[in-house]
């Protein structure tokens, strides 16, 4: 087959530039590219469609095609919208019907076909889809990979005012445009059972979607990058990743300290990753503290603990108080923090921490899918992680009620204790679930397994593909 996928914001490259530079770019793009090259290296030509940039910021966005040098079947292509220079996603929405549609018809005008079937991406490539159909004929799923009414409501709940909610996301014009594509796709490509009943059940999209229709709906979970996160080094950084790690234990913990297991917390500093919510139970925790120490994970800064300053404002708030709630417990000389810097430095570390018999862990209050303690699975490190969101389907089997991991209540620092000490109070416990881990990630999550999933969609609405 010959594929569209339609993603307007952020951009791709073959360099994967700036995916950790703002927030248009990271997990969505990602998870585009690979579906994208997993498609591929099944047979089938994919065209990654999105927005071209011509801004000597952003110079990488500026050539119409682009390749990824992994496969000659996936084209990046860069299609004008709206003005030359980058916009943020929510500045997008006034040139989407107007230009980035008709310009995706005349690309494909001139190249003398169209694409076989369109897959839409968040809620502007969704409405790009709903316009390019009308116009074409051309079927298409629709993945939101996160929906509007979520992110209004806890903005709302944070006390935000309704109208400048309005003016700085455009609430509205999202949600509008996630109905149309909720209405009109042929398959809503959901990563789990959960956030199809959950999320597509919010009020603002009643009507627009029935989530008991098993016919409109295939849950497709994302997949790790298993030419990165595996259990064998497999890059020129480990060395590198060893050396900076140990140097941060030699700096931060007290000398008897420094050969136990760690916790590691590898999630971005912010409120409902819970950082603090660990840090209290290695508090409360005198068993939790003679097993292991505490590390934590600060991009791109060095000796983070004691370098505050160098900080985001969002990122000091939170360490500030990591710091202070750790000295006034009296456990600062029980806690490090490093960086680690790209997907290859997390692999490295990952792997590092796994032969020290560590755990990863990730007591986020909620996680709509949490592909990192996947990533940390693949690299054999078990993962204690919320039992609130995605992993509650990713790490328990839903037949066999087998476990993979440790699931707990992120708002229960005794039992983040509970579930740290279940994984490092026993060697032959850990290895369980070490190789569980493994076995899960390999058998269920990996990129060619989502590719089939959508090929399985795609299957399923044939008799609406173009002959």
């Amino acid at each position: 087959m010959h594929l569209a996928f339609l993603n307007p914001q952020g951009n791709f490259d073959p360099a994967d530039s700036y995916w950790t530079a703002h927030p248009d770019f990271g997990g969505q793009l990602v998870y585009v590219k690979e579906v994208a090259l997993a498609l591929a290296e099944m047979g089938h030509d994919v065209d990654i469609l999105t927005r071209r940039i011509i801004d000597s910021d952003w110079p990488e966005f500026a050539a119409p095609l682009d390749r990824y040098p992994q496969s000659d079947r996936v084209r990046i292509v860069r299609i004008p919208c709206g003005p030359d220079r980058f916009l943020r996603k929510e500045d997008l929405w006034p040139y989407l019907e107007r230009e980035w549609v008709p310009n995706i018809l005349a690309f494909y005008e001139q190249e003398g076909r169209l694409p076989d079937a369109f897959t839409a991406h968040y809620a502007d490539g969704g409405l790009a889809a709903v316009r390019l159909e009308e116009k074409t004929g051309v079927p298409f799923t629709f993945t939101a990979h996160s929906l509007g009414a979520q992110k209004r409501d806890k903005l709302m709940a944070q006390g935000r005012d309704p109208e400048a909610l309005e003016q700085e996301f455009h609430f509205s014009a999202r949600i509008a445009a996630e109905r149309l594509a909720m209405s009109r796709a042929r398959r809503i490509i959901t990563s789990t059972r959960q956030e199809r009943f959950e999320q597509y059940a919010h009020p603002f999209y009643r009507g627009a979607v029935d989530v008991q229709d098993d016919g409109r709906f295939a849950v497709i979970p994302p997949g790790v990058n298993m030419r990165i996160f595996d259990v064998v080094a497999n890059n020129e950084r480990e060395a590198i990743v060893r050396d900076r790690i140990e140097q941060a234990l030699a700096r931060d913990l007290a000398p008897e300290r420094r050969d136990l297991p760690l916790v590691l917390l590898s999630s971005r500093l912010d409120p409902k990753k819970n950082h603090l919510g660990v840090l209290e139970a290695f508090s409360r925790s005198h068993r939790l503290r003679e097993k292991a120490s505490l590390a934590i994970v600060v991009r791109e800064r060095d000796d983070p603990l004691r370098s505050l300053e160098k900080l985001s404002p969002n990122e000091r708030s939170i360490l500030q108080k990591i710091v202070e709630n750790a000295k006034n417990a009296g456990v600062f000389d029980k806690i490090t923090a490093f960086s680690l810097n790209n997907q290859i430095e997390l692999a490295a570390g990952y792997r590092y921490f796994a032969a020290r018999r560590s755990v990863f862990c990730l007591p986020a209050l909620y996680e709509p899918f949490g592909l990192a303690p996947l990533e940390a699975m693949a690299c054999g490190l078990p993962v204690v992680v919320t039992k609130n969101g995605g992993p509650s389907e990713s790490l328990v089997d839903e037949e066999t009620g087998e476990r993979y991991g440790v699931l707990v209540d992120p708002t229960d620092p005794d039992d983040i204790a509970r579930g740290l000490l279940e994984v490092l109070n026993d060697a032959a416990r850990w290895r369980d679930y070490r190789d569980a881990g493994l076995r899960r990630v390999r058998e269920k999550y990996t990129w060619p397994r989502t590719a089939d999933g959508y090929l399985d969609a795609l299957e399923s609405i044939k008799p609406c593909l173009r002959p």
